[in-house]
């Protein structure tokens, strides 16, 4: 599996997939990290302590305030994969110095909910 770095570190934990993109401003709760959002497929669950497997993000800039929120709130995910890197992910993830990777299409698909891993964002593999 080769990873594009976009944050480096490294996190291991359980990986939450999200099939939908997030909007981190709309959608999450920078208190709790819990989605808020009714009409997301992650309603409900919590991002803390996960790594976070979804497409991309979108809605406002602000959204990486949200991020960085997550991560002053002790609520964050570890760590981030996605299959594209927008601008509010990344910057929000290099703010909070959450790991940030893009897959691509072939292994982002084989990554499965509830697995744990870890994820080495420095030499760019998932073990």
């Amino acid at each position: 599996m080769t990873l594009k770095i976009i944050v480096k570190g490294k996190a291991q934990g359980e990986v939450l997939v999200a099939k939908k993109p997030i909007n981190f401003l709309g959608a999450v709760d920078k208190k709790t990290g819990k989605i808020r959002d009714k009409n997301h497929d992650l309603f409900g669950k919590s991002l803390a302590g996960k790594i976070l497997v979804f497409p991309f993000g979108v809605g406002s800039s602000v959204g990486a305030y949200t991020i960085f929120s997550l991560k002053s709130n002790k609520c964050a995910p570890h760590a981030m994969i996605c299959l594209k890197a927008d601008l509010t992910t990344a910057s929000g993830c290099a703010l909070a110095n959450i790991p940030l990777v893009v897959a691509p299409k072939e292994d982002y698909d084989s990554i499965k909910d509830g697995k744990k891993i870890s994820l080495d964002a420095e030499t760019g593999k998932i073990l």
